[in-house]
């Protein structure tokens, strides 16, 4: 299953910030951010049982995720 999230990862930076988070949660290659949408939307292919983690993982390394 596609997850969308609206985040406050800005850059490149935030990127590789969260990404040991990310993938220890969904699994590497199994998300993105788009740093050229205004709402910086991240999509997680995960299934249902891990959506809720997404969000605690990625507060715990400093961001938000506000689920779309």
């Amino acid at each position: 299953m596609e997850v969308k999230y609206k985040t406050n990862i800005k850059c490149a930076a935030c990127v590789a910030k969260v990404t040991p988070a990310l993938n220890e949660t969904v699994g590497e290659s199994k998300w993105q951010v788009d740093l050229t949408d205004p709402s910086r939307v991240l999509t997680v292919a995960v299934d249902e049982d891990k959506t809720g983690r997404i969000a605690e993982a990625l507060q715990e390394v400093g961001y938000k995720a506000e689920r779309l």
